[in-house]
């Protein structure tokens, strides 16, 4: 679904209203010790509150109901050669679904690529040393959505017919994101992942969620805190930069959600019982707003949401600390509004929280 300008739009913010200086020393490289021993800026009161991530069950009440995307990142990450020897590097944004694959196979996909010449046409590219060298091949199909489109369409050709999932598993790498400046190793497979990720598709992590783990769980159970999960296939465009001078001019990326009909009965249970919609991270925010306008349980959302969005479904969110002058700041704006996450990201910046997905988590009240 596609939100309108009239609904996003309150006064007239410019991009450059959610910028900020960030201290590069605060980027987050590697993620803490511990999942829950990452901090917690509870900022859904009053003054912000600086806590540890595991003190978050002592923050919400019996009944109150905790979404979690269930997305699984994907190895997308591809290096592979041209027939002429160039070098190349693919990131895999999406598995086609058969029916919309253009022969039904199931094994195509699109993907970014970075190349110094773009395929022709029925090109083939030799991804991970090609199938003579124990890795596959990529057929070019055209562009994708359409010939004008930003992404390229290919036909993945493994041995013995391995689906592009297998692919990745046995040759691709986490597609860790731009700022982080190491290569992934078997601790970013490990954290760069969440305890219940569930469904493969996903390039970026729900970073939010990351900070979760059994011990953190448990006590949420055993306050009477309840869980649902929500999938969304997070996608590189999460880290786009905003190219367009007006926020109204900004196109979205398209995304791949789902919503379980267990997930819709425990929200109106929630509602019911009077309990509060903590949304785990942005990508559940979007997932949960768009089914709301939208009415489908399933599909693509490339919703936007920024000051003056009207909130139909969260209460609560958990998100990280995000870009500036990022479409994620503008929706975390909309959402507990634009002086108090000024004010709560001065604060973060002035305590040396850490930033981005490996970084810290903040809870955040909606704005009433």
């Amino acid at each position: 679904m596609t939100s309108s300008p009239s609904d996003t739009v309150a006064r007239p913010y410019t991009v450059a209203d959610f910028d900020f200086h960030l201290p590069p020393e605060l980027i987050a490289q590697h993620p803490a010790p511990e999942r829950s021993a990452s901090r917690l800026l509870d900022g859904s009161g009053g003054p912000p509150v600086d806590r540890v991530f595991r003190e978050l069950p002592g923050l919400l009440r019996e009944g109150d109901l905790l979404v979690f995307n269930d997305t699984q990142v994907v190895k997308a990450r591809l290096f592979g050669q041209k027939s002429s020897g160039g070098q190349l590097e693919m990131l895999i944004e999406r598995v086609l679904l058969p029916h919309e694959a253009l022969d039904g196979s199931g094994h195509e996909v699109v993907a970014h690529l970075r190349v110094s010449k773009k395929p022709q046409i029925g090109g083939v590219l030799h991804m991970a040393g090609g199938l003579a060298g124990g890795g596959f091949d990529a057929v070019f199909l055209g562009r994708w959505p359409d010939e004008q489109g930003q992404l390229f369409r290919f036909r993945l050709q493994g041995p013995a017919g391995e689906t592009p999932y297998e692919l990745m598993a046995r040759h691709g790498h986490v597609p860790l994101p731009p700022y982080i400046d190491h290569g992934d190793d078997a601790d970013d497979e490990r954290r760069y992942q969440t305890v219940f990720a569930r469904v493969p598709g996903a390039v970026a992590a729900p970073t939010a969620a990351l900070h979760f783990d059994e011990a953190v769980l448990a006590a949420l159970e055993a306050r009477g805190v309840r869980r649902a999960s929500v999938t969304l296939h997070v996608g590189a465009g999460t880290f786009a930069p905003m190219k367009a001078g007006r926020i109204e001019d900004h196109v979205m990326h398209h995304e791949r959600y789902a919503i379980p009909r267990a997930t819709l009965q425990a929200l109106a249970d929630c509602r019911a019982r009077g309990g509060r919609v903590l949304a785990v991270g942005t990508t559940t925010v979007r997932t949960l707003e768009s089914w709301a306008r939208s009415g489908e349980t399933a599909g693509d959302t490339n919703i936007f949401i920024t000051p003056g969005f009207d909130f139909r479904v969260v209460d609560l969110m958990l998100t990280n600390f995000h870009l500036p002058q990022s479409t994620l700041m503008m929706l975390v704006s909309a959402f507990a509004g634009f002086d108090h996450i000024k004010a709560l990201y001065a604060h973060a910046i002035a305590q040396r929280y850490r930033f981005f997905s490996y970084g810290d988590a903040m809870l955040l009240e909606r704005r009433r």
